[in-house]
């Protein structure tokens, strides 16, 4: 510490004699322009003036922060910040001398005094920037990087040129600019040329030859997005983008990243009241079940920020409670703020440890997020699937009421609907059980939310894929015509939270996904993203439909029925609620006599709760 100190000081005594230097020898350019025009002067006057002047630029240097700049890092704002600090003081000395009218130098020299002082103060603090832009070029023809072709000539693109100055690993040779402002196209920024209009980019693409894309557009709508990455997408090569598209100012956080296949879905932004959510959840103790999971530890990352009491993560699965963990408290840490953290290991079908959890912790809100989800793999495990998403269920929500909850949201999937799979009936059992519950508790809120797939979770399609691509291929998809509906996961955590929000008591919250996704363009998309081109550097394998798995999945909102009611939120609807008796759902026996069903049995039995349950899609 006393180290760097040290160097601190020498840095800023070293840039001051730097300084001096430079203020000195503008007073002497413009006494060289005297003695050139002939004009007179009072030297002994200046001589004694000089020394005064500069101790007083190099006061007012200091006091304004000069010498705080990152001379590693000084931009086209630190130049303008030294040129209105030298107007300023200049000012300050030509009103001196006209008050005081002690004249060692004409008033009118420092029209050439400032401009000289500023190209000389910046000059030596630009240096680095200077010898490192140069040296780059020069690494740049002698490099075998990625030629590549950045669209959007503007305050973001100059920042994408910035970065791959800055990051070798980037490993980019920027070729040339496209921009559909025409007053643009023909100048360079940052020295590279503005070719043309987006409209275009194909055509530049092979006259350039062109190897990698990086989109920097501010403010670029999803659909304008969504249709150039298609476009791009069709050449075969890489493409990025700025992470942060909304805020190019905040250059501490820019990255250039890979554009994620989220950005090819024609999906419609779903807008969530902020306000209400953060209500909801500031100052509550709340508990997330599977809070390691994909859903559940989102989950987790969006609650920590709306200012709970307390955050109570319980999962079964050790390694991923422990990261999710380790995640929220380097965040939390990093930028000086508390979290109340409490992470659990245990079983929801552990009722004696449930109910451990609940009596210590009393917790306001719980969201149910633990359950098997696996289609395939729970059709070889039935017995887990109702051990864990059924009497899991019914443990997590008998001690809700039991404790005073005020809130208990399920998690629930689309594949409750008329379901082929026993995971998915089991969801269903789930979502009979919560209703059922609130048909007998009072003061305790139950619901349901049911969603399709998301994009990235565990177990998904999406990391399937990135893996299979990464392998060289095959990348496998089970049938020609097989669509699922998609969506990103904090986009599902979002609408749990404004669930939640919503709940009254009893609700099955649906949203409307949009239009399904075929599996096998999904596959396409992801292969030319990667650069690669399907069918010729990478395959695609047709396997057939796995058991259990559907070929089209339940459109949750249907507006063709009157079966589903809306929400103020004009994405989300409420399918109207049925009366569960404890009776139909046979509780009891299921809990006391599950270690004797066999994998067949048990779905059998499910099948006769669950009516809509057709097994391995058999009508």
């Amino acid at each position: 510490m006393k180290n760097t100190k040290t160097n601190r000081v020498i840095q800023i005594l070293m840039y001051m004699l730097i300084d001096a230097v430079a203020i000195a020898l503008t007073y002497l350019m413009a006494i060289f322009m005297f003695n050139v025009l002939e004009i007179s002067i009072d030297y002994s006057l200046l001589v004694i003036s000089l020394p005064l002047v500069v101790l007083f630029k190099l006061i007012v240097f200091y006091i304004t922060g000069l010498y705080r700049m990152l001379v590693n890092h000084v931009g086209f704002e630190d130049v303008i910040k030294i040129a209105v600090i030298s107007i300023l003081s200049n000012i300050i000395i030509v009103i001196f001398i006209a008050l005081s009218g002690i004249i060692f130098m004409y008033k009118s020299a420092f029209l050439f005094i400032t401009p000289f002082e500023i190209t000389l103060l910046a000059l030596p603090r630009m240096a680095n920037r200077i010898i490192t832009y140069v040296k780059t070029n020069m690494d740049w023809s002698k490099a075998l990087g990625r030629r590549t072709l950045i669209v959007g000539a503007g305050s973001a693109g100059e920042l994408v040129v910035k970065e791959i100055y800055k990051n070798k690993d980037l490993n980019n040779i920027p070729v040339a600019f496209l921009d559909d402002d025409d007053k643009k196209i023909g100048s360079r920024l940052s020295g590279i040329k503005i070719v043309g209009p987006i409209s275009e980019i194909n055509h530049f693409i092979d006259e350039l030859k062109i190897e990698e894309v990086i989109i920097a557009i501010a403010e670029y709508s999803v659909k304008d997005l969504q249709v150039l990455i298609s476009k791009v997408s069709e050449k075969s090569i890489r493409i990025k983008k700025l992470m942060s598209m909304a805020n190019v100012e905040d250059q501490k956080n820019l990255k250039i990243i890979d554009v994620k296949i989220e950005d090819l879905l024609n999906r419609e932004v779903i807008h969530l009241e902020d306000e209400s959510i953060k209500d909801f959840i500031k100052g509550q103790v709340i508990l997330v079940t599977g809070g390691g999971g994909s859903i559940g530890s989102e989950l987790c990352r969006q609650i920590a920020e709306l200012e709970p009491k307390q955050l109570i993560i319980f999962d079964i699965y050790e390694n991923n409670a422990y990261d999710i963990q380790m995640e929220l408290l380097r965040k939390f840490t990093k930028s000086n703020r508390t979290l109340d953290l409490k992470v659990l290991i245990g079983s929801v079908y552990n009722k004696q440890r449930l109910e451990h959890v609940f009596k210590t912790y009393q917790p306001d809100l719980v969201f149910h997020a633990a359950a098997y989800k696996h289609v395939p793999l729970m059709e070889d495990s039935a017995v887990e699937a109702v051990r864990t998403n059924v009497i899991g269920t019914h443990n997590a929500s008998c001690l809700a009421s039991k404790y005073g909850v005020k809130k208990f949201v399920l998690v629930s999937s689309d594949k409750a609907v008329r379901s082929t799979n026993v995971m998915g009936a089991t969801k269903r059992y789930a979502e009979l059980i919560i209703q059922e519950k609130q048909l007998h508790t009072e003061g305790t809120k139950f619901s349901a939310v049911r969603f399709g797939n998301v994009l990235g979770s565990n177990g998904s399609v999406i990391p399937l894929f990135k893996k299979q691509i990464a392998d060289g291929g095959p990348v496998t998809v089970t049938h020609e015509d097989i669509t699922r509906y998609f969506m990103t996961i904090p986009e599902a955590v979002g609408l749990i939270l404004q669930c939640g929000v919503y709940a009254q008591g009893g609700e099955v919250f649906i949203l409307d996904m949009g239009e399904p996704v075929r599996i096998k363009e999904l596959a396409e998309k992801m292969i030319k993203l990667a650069g690669y081109k399907p069918y010729e550097e990478i395959q695609i394998e047709i396997t057939g439909l796995r058991p259990g798995e559907k070929l089209f999945e339940e459109l949750l909102v249907d507006h063709s029925h009157g079966q589903q009611n809306r929400t103020p939120n004009e994405k989300i609807y409420i399918e109207k609620p049925r009366d569960v008796e404890e009776k139909e759902l046979e509780l009891s026996s299921i809990t006391e006599t599950l270690e004797n069903f066999s994998n067949e049995e048990i779905k059998a039995f499910v099948g006769k709760i669950i009516p809509t349950y057709k097994r391995n899609g058999d009508v």
